[in-house]
């Protein structure tokens, strides 16, 4: 009997060969300019046995510094360009990768942003926690309140940014309103506590992930559109007052826009405390669900047969595993990721990995 996670399963026009889904990681390997290299073409080619690769998050404010190493941009042609250096290398290994499309907002820090630009935020709340700077760690800076102009043009910034991930030939796109950068902050209400039609309700924290998504929805079909929510996570200060609620209601919002799939992060088992969100957004989301954080093979086979989820993002198992679903299928054991390297430069603990033998 073929394991749940290895079967196959389609979105839209794209057949994918298994369920087993690279999650998006930063790795800070990208060259001065926010550029894209050869290496890291290396990096997701090896990588290209997952069902669907979802790329690193890639910038989309041309303000947000062009230093590197550092994060990836997607908002010029030289950036279009060196991107299909990844696509096609990917597509050469029979693979498909959407491009996760972010904005730091008030996870960033002035110093690291080109002359005008700002942190900017919904709500003018500092992030927790630290930032590590030039400089060496600092606080995280109290973000400016962004009007409706700035939010207009961010949105367009969104659809710019979607389209030159269509000219570099990405396979489609994934909004990242995750883990506390820009599309989360405006979710959660823990750092969106504006009181125009941007804040408030779940509905009205919810609008500007939309306007991006309908924006987006001008360049690509809606089901080569995904979106990432990470409800409970408490990064940089992020939080929920009622995620179940707020979620349910968001999720029936996306579930309307027929989007490729909704990409939740929450692992199989929650800390003591927090609440499960995931299942009342399997209830409210009628299209593919994909769960993340901190699976394994037991338990996302178990996901899959059980209905929680339709595909699984699997994050430093595939980091340290180039061939993670070969290794599901064998039973090869896996490789220990390497911590220390995961922002460093290079090949070490990037595309040094070893493939299973046989």
């Amino acid at each position: 009997m073929i394991a749940p996670l290895l079967t196959s399963f389609s979105i839209g026009a794209l057949n994918f060969p298994n369920r087993v889904v690279m999650a998006p990681m930063t790795r800070r390997r990208a060259a001065y300019g926010k550029l894209p290299t050869a290496l890291m073409a290396q990096y997701y080619a090896q990588r290209a046995s997952a069902g669907l690769i979802i790329s690193e998050s890639i910038e989309v404010d041309p303000l947000s510094g062009l230093q590197g190493p550092t994060r990836p941009g997607l908002f010029n042609e030289k950036q279009r360009d060196a991107w299909l250096l990844v696509t096609r290398a990917v597509h050469e290994a029979g693979g498909r990768i959407f491009a996760q499309l972010s904005h730091m907002g008030r996870a960033a820090h002035a110093s690291q942003l080109e002359p005008g630009g700002r942190v900017i935020a919904p709500s003018a709340i500092a992030a927790s926690g630290q930032i590590y700077t030039a400089k060496g760690p600092v606080p995280y800076e109290t973000p400016a309140e962004l009007d409706t102009t700035d939010i207009a043009t961010l949105v367009q910034q969104y659809a710019l940014a979607a389209a030159l991930a269509q000219e570099a030939e990405f396979d489609g796109v994934e909004l990242h309103g995750a883990n506390g950068y820009l599309i989360d902050q405006f979710l959660r209400d823990a750092s969106n506590q504006r009181i125009d039609h941007y804040g408030g309700s779940a509905a009205n924290r919810a609008r500007f992930l939309l306007e991006i998504f309908d924006a987006v929805s001008q360049v690509w079909p809606r089901s080569q559109i995904g979106v990432r929510v990470s409800p409970t996570n408490t990064f940089q200060g992020m939080g929920d007052s009622d995620p179940v609620a707020h979620f349910t209601a968001i999720a029936q919002l996306l579930s309307a826009r027929a989007p490729a799939y909704l990409h939740v992060v929450e692992p199989p088992v929650q800390p003591e405390g927090v609440p499960y969100v995931a299942g009342a957004i399997r209830a409210n989301f009628t299209g593919p669900l994909i769960l993340a954080g901190k699976f394994g093979l037991a338990t996302g086979n178990a996901a899959i047969e059980t209905g929680r989820a339709d595909l699984v993002a699997f994050g430093e198992s595939f980091l340290a595993n180039p061939d993670l679903p070969q290794r599901f299928l064998s039973g090869a054991a896996l490789n220990e990721p390497d911590k220390a390297t995961f922002y460093t430069s290079g090949e070490a603990g990037y595309t040094d990995y070893p493939f299973a033998q046989g």
